[in-house]
C-alpha cells in the first residue's frame, strides 16, 4: 500500500512540475523543476518514468545547460526493462530536435543503435522516430544514419548494420521522392553516401544500393552521359578493376562477371565499356582455360552482351584473343569430342561485333582482305593460310551444328510421344526439361549458323546490329519467318538457355553467379558475410576502391 501511495505522490509531483513550467513566461526560473523532471527518470514508479519521458523533451529546449543531463537520463529510459517505457522514451526523442535541430545527428545516432530492438511496438516506434526526423532535415538525418552501414574509425556490429541496410531499403528508399528535395541536390548527397558505403559489401548489398541510384532521376533515362558514366564508374570500383587479378581468387572472379552483367545496360546508354573490356583482355582470358566451367560460360555470355558496345580501338585490342579462343573451341576436324556449343556461339557473336568496328584486324588474324586504305590493311602480306585455316574450323562447326540440330529433332519427336504416355507428375516434369534443353539447343545452333555464313566469304560483312539474338536472351518480337543459310527454320515458340552439349543451365538473359551473389539481404542475418566468413553473395564484403 506504501508502494502505491508513494507512487501516486511521485506522480502527483511531476504533473505539479510540469504545469508550472507549463504556466510560466520565462521557463528558464524554473530550472529545480526541470532538474526535478529528470531526476524522475530514475524513479521506482513505472508511471512516474513513462510521464517523464514525455516531460523530458517537451522543456528540453528551455534548459540548454541541463542538455547532456538529460539527454542522458532519456536515455536510460529508453533502455529501461519495462517495455511500455522504452517505447514511450523512444517517442519522445524526436522532440529533442524539434527547436533544437542542431542534435538531429545525435539522435538520428542513437535511434539508429536502437533499431536492433526486437519487440515489434518498440521497433514501429523507432522507425516513426527516424522517418519523423528524415523529414524534419533529411540531410543530416541520412548522414547519421550512414554511418551506422560503414565506419571507418571503429567497427559496427553486424546486427546494427544489418537493421540500419533493411530500414533505408525498406522505409527511406520507397518514399525517395517525398524525402530527397530539393530533389538534385539531396539526390547527390545520398549517392556520395551510397559511395562512401561500398568499400566493403556483399553482392546484395551492392544491388540494392545501384537498384536505388539508377532509380533517381540524376541517373535517369534524360540523364547525360557523364552520369551513366558515373555509374559504371562504381561498378568498375565494385569490380576491383585496378586490382592485380589471381587466378585463384573466385571471390574476384565472382564479382567481377556480376558487375560485368550489372554494367551491361549503362553501356546501352554510352557510358565506355574500355575498363571492363581491357581488364579481360589483359588478365582474364589468358587464364581462361583454368576458371572454373560455371565461370567460363558466364564470362563469355557477358562478353558477348559487351562486343557491340566496344570502341574501334578496344575491338583492334582483343580480336586476338577472341579469335585464340575461337580456334580453341572451334575444331579444325570431327575427332568425336563434344563442342561446346555454347562458347562457340558466344565467341562468334563477339567476334562478328568486334570485327565490324575493326574490320581490316581481321586480315592478320583470319586471313581476311577488308581493304580501308590503312596501312594496317597488310594487303601485301599473304595470311592465305590463316584464312584456310579458320574457314576449315567453320566448315566443321557448321557439320556438327546441323548433325546436333538433326539428332534434337528426333529426339524432341520422341519425347512428344513419351509424354503422351506419361502417368505421373515426375516422368512429365522430366520430359519437359528435356524438351526445354532439345529448344535451346536448336536455338544455339541456329545462331551459330546463321552467324558462320557470312564468315565463307573473303571479305565478309560482319554483323554489327540486332539481327542476331543470342540463345539465352529474351526473344525479339517475331518478323516475318524465313530460313537461315541453311534451309533450316529457327524452330518456333523457342525459350532460352545455352547449346547443346553445353551449359544447359542457361540463363534465361541472366546470370548464375548473379543470382546467386545478388540473394537478398535477410532480415535474420546478413545476406552476405562480412570479414573473411563465407556465406552468400561475394565471398567477403567487397574489395572495391574507396571513393573518397
Amino acid at each position: 500500500m506504501a508502494d502505491a501511495s508513494g507512487d501516486a505522490n511521485d506522480i502527483e509531483k511531476l504533473y505539479e512540475y510540469g504545469e508550472r513550467l507549463n504556466e510560466a513566461k520565462d521557463k528558464s526560473q524554473n530550472v529545480d523543476d526541470y532538474k526535478n523532471i529528470i531526476a524522475s527518470a530514475t524513479s521506482t514508479s513505472i508511471k512516474a518514468r513513462q510521464l517523464a519521458a514525455q516531460l523530458i523533451p517537451r522543456f528540453f529546449k528551455f534548459f540548454p545547460g541541463l542538455s547532456g543531463t538529460a539527454v542522458d537520463a532519456h536515455l536510460d529510459l529508453c533502455e529501461a526493462e519495462e517495455l511500455g517505457i522504452r517505447v514511450q522514451a523512444i517517442r519522445g526523442l524526436p522532440l529533442f530536435c524539434k527547436d533544437t535541430p542542431e542534435h538531429i545527428s545525435k539522435i538520428v545516432d542513437i535511434l539508429a543503435q536502437l533499431l536492433i530492438a526486437e519487440e515489434n511496438v518498440e521497433r514501429d516506434a523507432v522507425h516513426k522516430a527516424l522517418l519523423s526526423l528524415l523529414r524534419q532535415d533529411v540531410k543530416a538525418s541520412l548522414t547519421a544514419l550512414f554511418k551506422h552501414i560503414e565506419s571507418v574509425d571503429e567497427p559496427i556490429a553486424d546486427d546494427n548494420r544489418e537493421r540500419t541496410l533493411i530500414f533505408i531499403r525498406d522505409k527511406v528508399f520507397p518514399i525517395k521522392s517525398e524525402l530527397l528535395k530539393p530533389q538534385e541536390q539531396m539526390e547527390r548527397h545520398i549517392t556520395d553516401l551510397i559511395k562512401k558505403s561500398l568499400q566493403d559489401v556483399t553482392g546484395a548489398e551492392f544491388k540494392m544500393f545501384m537498384d536505388f541510384l539508377k532509380g533517381l532521376s540524376i541517373f535517369g533515362d534524360k540523364a547525360p552521359t557523364e552520369r551513366v558514366q558515373e555509374l559504371i564508374e562504381i561498378i568498375e570500383g565494385q569490380a576491383d578493376l585496378d586490382a592485380q587479378f589471381d587466378v585463384s581468387d573466385g571471390d574476384h572472379i565472382d564479382r567481377l562477371i556480376s558487375c560485368l552483367y550489372m554494367a551491361l545496360p549503362f553501356f546501352l546508354r554510352g557510358a565506355s565499356s574500355s575498363k571492363f573490356l581491357n581488364y579481360l583482355n589483359k588478365n582474364i582470358i589468358p587464364v581462361f582455360d583454368q576458371l572454373p566451367e560455371e565461370r567460363k560460360v558466364d564470362l563469355l555470355k557477358n562478353l558477348a552482351e559487351s562486343s557491340p558496345y566496344s570502341t574501334p580501338q578496344d575491338s583492334r585490342q582483343i580480336l586476338p584473343s577472341v579469335v585464340q579462343l575461337l580456334k580453341k573451341y572451334m575444331p579444325l576436324r570431327k575427332t568425336g569430342e563434344e563442342m561446346n556449343f555454347t562458347y562457340v556461339e558466344c565467341l562468334l557473336f563477339t567476334f562478328h561485333h568486334l570485327a565490324h568496328k575493326a574490320p581490316n584486324a581481321t586480315n592478320s588474324l583470319c586471313g581476311y582482305k577488308i581493304v580501308t586504305g590503312q596501312p594496317s590493311d597488310r594487303l601485301g602480306e599473304d595470311f592465305s593460310e590463316f584464312y584456310k585455316d579458320f574457314t576449315e574450323r567453320l566448315s566443321c562447326v557448321e557439320d556438327l551444328a546441323k548433325a546436333t540440330m538433326k539428332k534434337l529433332t528426333q529426339g524432341m519427336a520422341q519425347q512428344n510421344k513419351t509424354m503422351a504416355t506419361a502417368i505421373s507428375d515426375v516422368e512429365k516434369a522430366t520430359i519437359k526439361t528435356q524438351k526445354q534443353n532439345a529448344t535451346t539447343g536448336l536455338r544455339t545452333c541456329n545462331n551459330i549458323l546463321a552467324i558462320t555464313q557470312p564468315l565463307h566469304s573473303k571479305s565478309p560483312s560482319f554483323i554489327g546490329d540486332k539481327r542476331i539474338n543470342l540463345s539465352w536472351k529474351e526473344a525479339v518480337k517475331t518478323m516475318a519467318p524465313s530460313a537461315n543459310a541453311t534451309g533450316v527454320k529457327r524452330p518456333a515458340n523457342t525459350t532460352n538457355g545455352s547449346g547443346n552439349h553445353a551449359n544447359k543451365r542457361g540463363r534465361g538473359g541472366g546470370n548464375q553467379l548473379v543470382h546467386r551473389a545478388f540473394e537478398g539481404i535477410s532480415y535474420g542475418g546478413r545476406g552476405g558475410s562480412r570479414g573473411g566468413r563465407q556465406g552468400r553473395g561475394w565471398g567477403r564484403r567487397g574489395r572495391g576502391r574507396g571513393y573518397y
